[in-house]
């Protein structure tokens, strides 16, 4: 029961995080959101915004479909240690993430951002650790 607990809860958060995170991204790519507020404040312009911003809408994208495929929303046959592999790879990435939003010169996205990148990491973790538990 707690294995399946934990997978749900971690599925639907990580499918939560990453659509808002998409969303954010979109806001930043119509400027919305002024893109000095991204990227550790770090982009020098327009275009090279344009570009993180478009990578990492792809990117987010392709997580929220590996997660939708792990846990059976997306009904597609994906052999599962491709699955295993991607979300290890998530665990990684949002590691990394979190490091990088610690070192941002932007405060929002050091304070807001680290959070929730590391819950990503974390929800990800538990996800590519656990056996999956087979509904009958």
């Amino acid at each position: 029961m707690y294995t399946k607990i934990s997978h749900k809860i971690a599925s639907n958060g990580i499918l939560i995080i990453l659509s808002a995170a998409i969303l954010f991204h979109l806001m930043v790519l119509v400027s919305i959101i002024p893109y000095q507020m991204v990227w550790g404040g770090r982009l020098q312009s327009k275009k090279e915004m344009i570009n993180f911003e478009l990578v990492s809408i792809l990117l987010n994208f392709l997580m929220l479909a590996i997660v939708a495929i792990h846990a059976k929303i997306i009904k597609l046959k994906v052999h599962p240690t491709i699955v295993k592999i991607a979300l290890w790879l998530m665990v990684f990435i949002f590691m990394m993430n979190s490091i990088g939003n610690l070192l941002s010169l932007n405060e929002m996205e050091k304070y807001i951002f680290t959070p929730l990148t590391t819950l990503l990491a974390i929800f990800s973790f538990t996800l590519a650790s656990k056996k999956r538990l087979v509904r009958k």
